[in-house]
């Protein structure tokens, strides 16, 4: 390895420091995070989705969304399982 005076560093070397750094940064805020829903279980402390979802800074998720076939295929196959329930609740 060798090693180089602070004078000597590039920019892209000024870049991978900062990545690393980053880096470090974010698994430091993930193991603060699971430090304290581990503390939560100790405690017996109520856990909720809520303050998971508070706790996480990462970019919001898309929301998903379905298109016309596939929600119109959801609510048939649940139409077919309650006439089912009401066929054989007739019978019994």
């Amino acid at each position: 390895m060798i090693l180089c005076g602070a004078n000597d560093l590039s920019y892209s070397g000024n870049m991978a420091i900062e990545n690393i750094l980053a880096q470090i940064d974010s698994e430091i805020s993930r193991l603060k995070q699971a430090r304290a829903l581990l503390a939560n279980i100790e405690t017996g402390a109520p856990s909720s989705r809520k303050a998971a979802k508070a706790a996480s800074k990462g970019k919001p998720r898309k929301k998903r969304f379905l298109s016309a076939d596939a929600r119109k295929r959801i609510a048939d196959a649940q139409r077919k399982r309650w006439a089912a329930v009401r066929a054989k609740a007739k019978k019994g």
